[in-house]
């Protein structure tokens, strides 16, 4: 919808509520036109039911507001002196238009003085937990919001199992354009599963609506992004069109403000030329210089001079989140149950025709490894490295050689054009486009911003002969609508990124992480292993910053113990005072 259809929408609702409640503003000693005006009819309504006026302004915050209209609703009626949990029932399933019924037809007068505590315990119960969600989706929307970590794509940085806060106002909240939604969650309402049996209370299933949607609109931020900045945002290519089972989608079957969530480094911003030289970021000609927390890595041939197993190793290769290398024979790799097994518990790597060669990172327990035939590696796996890591692995006195890989030519790569011969670790010079900034269409170019043009700024654009045509009109050139930027992972050789699906739209991007705020190995096999994992160093550390992350859990447990205490004895020297 656009904002003009948005705005006639908005009107249509005035009339509705004017229609529907006039009558009864004026049972409350108010003029019917009060129930016309836009926004002031809020605020007398607000005085009506003796709520605070700037209750009307969650009225108008979308999502938020879903929460707040069934609030309004039984708030009205129960103004007018119906209490009872069928009325309550019947203003929330016929969205409100029960109150037609209340206006023209029932007998209802006006209850000045009724008081607003909670009849029952439930009632309260009820009320604290609506309020209590109202307030956690106006949080999670527009303020902090909080995501964890599933892949390593940015390992070592940020670790599979660590817990982020990402702030919204750093670079502006993003008003949710799919208006229709579930509270805190994303797009899907998980299912829970009943202990013991194996089986789901419910299915997962969709948590939104595709329609309506609201046009993009983003609040003013604090800062704009920077190169190197850790982004959140959302996919840009997650179309899913089979999901939910819907075989008819394209690029846009899922709204952008429901497609992944994803977490990269941004490397290049908008108007920078990008460039990949064995792996090594350089922008507009120079080599980029990462933040000293960051932790690039590539994936290394590690031969060495004996049979690997767990005590040949090295030990400062292995760590909490590397707990050991196998050889899975081809064999009973071809096992489907396999397959699934080490999909959810191994970063898997093929490098020669007769075995696949992983790093488990703790989800393979040792008799799982028996069954499934995983033997040691003789002498060579591939390891993911750090270069500090690589050079300590040199000097090893059972290592006899270490080569960082090189991937060939790959149609995969961004903008998947063969005769380019790009690969993950070289390819470029690439412009990444800036709002405002025009560039040459030609079928060389083309390719480079079709996707910008079709998917991410809504042009029709069709391609006859040696003719380009935007939105049916011949075009040689276009100039951008908004900044896009490029986002990849630190783990260079084990991060799906803007190599091969290329720019982030700024109408894409979440926010920014700022803070660790719980960490453990989310791939250990238990609930008790995992407990026993926790990286009690990782919590409540900040993202970014320069040297070795602090934490500062001991100030955040105190100022909770300080909060328990006060909560705990205020109630007792108000009773001491009466």
């Amino acid at each position: 919808m656009t904002f003009t259809e948005w705005f006639i929408f908005f009107l249509v609702v005035q009339v509705l509520h004017f229609l529907g409640t006039w009558k009864l503003y004026v049972k409350a000693g108010r003029k019917a036109w009060e129930a016309a005006i836009p926004i002031y009819n809020g605020v007398v309504l607000m005085q009506m039911i003796k709520r605070p006026k700037w209750w009307t302004i969650l009225l108008f915050i979308p999502v938020v507001n879903l929460l707040m209209f069934p609030v309004i609703w039984i708030e009205t009626i129960r103004t007018f002196g119906f209490y009872k949990k069928i009325d309550s029932l019947l203003v929330i399933v016929t969205l409100g238009f029960y109150i037609y019924y209340i206006n023209y037809t029932a007998d209802a007068s006006f209850h000045e003085n009724r008081s607003l505590k909670p009849r029952s315990e439930l009632g309260e119960w009820i009320s604290s937990i609506t309020f209590a969600v109202i307030a956690a989706t106006l949080v999670h929307t527009y303020f902090i919001q909080p995501f964890t970590i599933p892949t390593s794509s940015l390992e070592k940085t940020l670790l599979v199992g660590d817990y982020l806060f990402v702030s919204k106002f750093h670079y502006g909240a993003r008003v949710p354009s799919t208006v229709i939604a579930a509270p805190m969650v994303h797009d899907s309402i998980p299912s829970i599963p009943i202990p013991g049996t194996g089986l789901k209370l419910n299915p997962s299933f969709v948590s939104y609506l595709k329609k309506p949607q609201l046009p993009y609109t983003r609040l003013p931020g604090l800062q704009k992004i920077k190169n190197n900045d850790i982004v959140c945002f959302n996919w840009p290519v997650d179309s899913l069109k089979t999901m939910w089972g819907d075989n008819s989608g394209e690029f846009t079957y899922k709204p952008v403000d429901k497609r992944t969530n994803y977490v990269k480094r941004c490397v290049a911003i908008a108007g920078d030329s990008l460039e990949l030289r064995d792996g090594y970021v350089y922008i507009n000609g120079k080599k980029n210089v990462l933040p000293e927390r960051a932790k690039l890595q590539f994936y290394y041939t590690y031969e060495a001079k004996g049979p690997i197993t767990r005590n040949t190793f090295p030990k400062f290769v292995i760590s909490k989140e590397r707990t050991g290398v196998y050889k899975v024979l081809n064999k009973y790799w071809n096992d489907t149950r396999v397959q699934e097994a080490f999909e959810k518990a191994a970063n898997l790597t093929k490098i020669s025709n007769d075995s696949l060669y992983t790093e488990v990172a703790g989800g393979v327990s040792q008799g799982l490894a028996a069954k499934l035939k995983i033997v040691s590696v003789e002498n060579k796996i591939n390891i993911n490295l750090t270069e500090e890591e690589a050079a300590r692995l040199r000097k090893h006195p059972q290592t006899a050689s270490l080569t960082k890989l090189t991937f060939g030519a790959d149609k995969a790569i961004f903008p998947h054009v063969e005769k380019l011969g790009w690969s993950q670790d070289n390819f470029g010079p690439i412009y990444i486009p800036k709002a405002g900034a025009t560039v040459k269409l030609n079928a060389e170019t083309l390719p480079f911003y079709e996707q910008i043009i079709k998917n991410y700024e809504n042009n029709s654009l069709s391609v006859v002969g040696d003719d380009i045509f935007i939105n049916g009109e011949k075009a040689d050139f276009y100039t951008f609508k908004q900044d896009y930027y490029w986002l990849m992972g630190d783990n260079r050789h084990n991060s799906l990124d803007a190599r091969y699906w290329g720019y982030v739209p700024f109408d894409h991007v979440l926010g920014k992480p700022v803070m660790v705020w719980f960490s453990w190995d989310a791939n250990a096999p238990s609930f008790g292993a995992k407990i026993k994992s926790i990286r009690w160093d990782r919590m409540f550390t900040t993202v970014g910053g320069d040297g070795k992350p602090v934490s500062y859990r001991y100030i955040v447990f105190a100022l909770i113990a300080i909060y328990i205490g006060y909560s705990f004895f205020k109630p007792k020297k108000k009773a001491t005072k009466k």
